[in-house]
C-alpha cells in the first residue's frame, strides 16, 4: 500500500487554509485514533481489523521519561514492542507473550557471524529489559535473537521497516500470556491520562474488541530524533472463506457505530480520527458501491486531495485495481454508522470515481505567517505504523 493518500490529507490542511478561509480552520493534535481493516486476499487470505491509539506526546501516553530517553539514546533501535499476539516470532511458544527490542544494524547482519549477532544484539536488549519490565509490570525473560527476513508483503504495503523488519534483528523476551482485555486495561491504566481514558471514541471500540478471545493487544514505542511515537493497538484476524462482496468494518470491530473521542471537542481536528480500509488481491477488484458520501476533492500536483475537510465521507486511492485504499473522514461529524462505513466490492477495473468538483474559489493572497507545519508529516508515519505492526506480528 502506498501512503500517498495520507500525505495528501496532511497537505490538504495547507490547501484548506487557502481555499476555505471562511470555513472552520483545521487543527492537528499529537493524539490520534485510527481504525483500520486490511483485506489480504493476496498473501495470507485473511482479513485483519485493528484499532490504534497513537501519540508523540509523553503527556498523552505516559511512558516513563527515563525509559523513553534510554531507548532513543541506544544506537540502532527501531522499535520496542510488547504483545500477546500468538507466535510473535518463529520459535516462540504459541501462548507466550513477547517483548521485542528491534534494531537495525546492516553491518552486523551482513557479518553472517551468528555468535557475534546473538551476543551483540542480546547486550542491547539486556540493557533495556529491566526498565521495560518495571515500567509495565512485566516479568519477561530472554528467549532468542531473531533476524527478520525481508519479505514481499512488507514491500507491497509500502512500510518503512521500522517495525516490520527488512533484515532487522529482534531480541525476544517472553512471559506467560495475558488475556487481551486484561493486558489492554493494564496498558490504558498505565499510559492514558483521564482526559483521554474517559473521552470514549475509538478507545471504547478497542476495549470491546479486546474482550474477544481471538484478539491481540500490542504496544509499540518507535524512537525518532528528539521524539518517540507510541501506539497501543488491538487487532483480530478473520480467515477469508469465500468471495468478499461486502466489507462492513464495524461488524469486524463488533460495534454498531464508531464515535470520535471527545478529547477533540475543543476544536476542529479532521485528521485525528480516521478509518482506513486496504484491499490486496491477485485479481483486479473495484469498489462498486459505498455507504455515506464521497469527500469533495480537487487535483493538486497530480494528486487527489480533499477540497473541504468539513465534509464527512470516503476518499479512494484508487477505487479499483489489485490494491485499493479507502479512507473515511469524519469532517465535522462525531460518529459514523454501519451504513456510512459499508463498502461493496466487485470484479473488474471500473470503480467509483469522485464527481467533478466546481473550481474552488481562490481568495486574495493571505498575509504570510510563520506557522511550522513540519509536525504534520507525522500523521503519515502514524498511519503506516498500524500496518507495519501487523506485518511484524503476522505468523511467519
Amino acid at each position: 500500500m502506498k501512503y500517498t493518500i495520507i500525505f495528501s490529507l496532511v497537505f490538504s490542511i495547507l490547501v484548506f487554509n487557502v481555499f476555505n478561509v471562511y470555513a472552520q480552520q483545521p487543527l492537528l493534535a499529537s493524539f490520534h485514533e485510527a481504525a483500520q481493516v486490511l483485506v489480504d486476499q493476496k498473501f495470507q487470505n485473511q482479513t485483519t481489523a485493528f484499532i490504534g491509539l497513537e501519540s508523540t506526546s509523553p503527556l498523552e501516553m505516559r511512558v516513563p521519561a527515563g525509559l523513553d530517553q534510554k531507548i532513543r539514546n541506544t544506537a540502532n533501535i527501531t522499535s520496542v514492542t510488547i504483545t500477546n499476539a500468538q507466535n510473535c516470532v518463529l520459535g516462540v511458544p504459541k501462548y507466550d507473550s513477547c517483548v521485542l527490542v528491534t534494531i537495525d544494524d546492516p553491518s552486523l547482519v551482513e557479518s553472517y557471524n551468528i555468535t557475534k549477532i546473538q551476543t551483540q544484539s542480546k547486550a542491547i536488549g539486556d540493557s533495556l529489559i529491566d526498565d521495560i519490565n518495571s515500567a509495565f509490570h512485566l516479568n519477561s525473560k530472554f528467549n532468542n535473537v531473531y533476524i527478520n527476513p525481508k519479505g514481499e508483503f512488507s514491500n507491497a504495503l509500502g512500510t518503512s521497516g521500522a517495525v516490520s523488519g527488512n533484515r532487522t534483528i529482534s531480541i525476544v523476551y517472553t512471559m506467560s500470556s495475558s488475556k487481551s482485555d486484561y493486558l489492554f486495561d493494564g496498558f490504558t491504566s498505565i499510559l492514558l491520562p483521564p482526559q483521554i481514558k474517559d473521552a470514549g471514541g475509538f478507545l471504547d471500540a478497542a476495549k470491546k474488541m479486546s474482550s474477544n478471545s481471538n484478539s491481540s493487544v500490542t504496544f509499540t514505542i518507535i524512537p525518532r530524533t528528539g521524539v518517540s511515537m507510541y501506539q497501543l493497538q488491538v487487532s483480530e484476524r478473520f480467515p477469508i472463506k469465500s468471495t468478499i462482496t461486502t466489507i462492513s468494518p464495524l461488524d469486524l470491530f463488533g460495534v454498531d457505530k464508531l464515535d470520535r473521542s471527545s478529547y477533540f471537542n475543543a476544536g476542529f481536528f479532521p485528521l485525528n480520527s480516521i478509518l482506513q480500509v486496504t484491499l490486496l488481491s491477485n485479481q483486479p477488484i473495484a469498489i462498486t458501491d459505498h455507504g455515506g458520501d464521497l469527500v469533495p476533492t480537487q487535483e493538486k500536483n497530480g494528486q487527489k486531495i480533499p477540497s473541504d475537510l468539513t465534509k464527512a465521507g470516503w476518499l479512494f486511492d484508487p477505487s479499483s485495481g489489485n490494491q485499493i485504499t479507502a479512507v473515511y473522514l469524519f469532517g465535522t461529524t462525531v460518529s459514523a454508522s454501519k451504513n456510512d462505513l459499508t463498502l461493496t466490492i466487485g470484479n473488474g477495473t471500473m470503480g467509483i470515481e469522485n464527481p467533478v468538483q466546481p473550481p474552488a474559489y481562490t481568495p486574495p493572497p493571505a498575509k504570510p505567517t510563520n506557522v511550522d507545519y513540519s509536525p504534520y508529516v507525522l500523521i503519515g508515519i502514524i498511519a503506516a505504523a498500524g500496518v507495519a505492526i501487523y506485518i511484524f506480528l503476522r505468523k511467519r
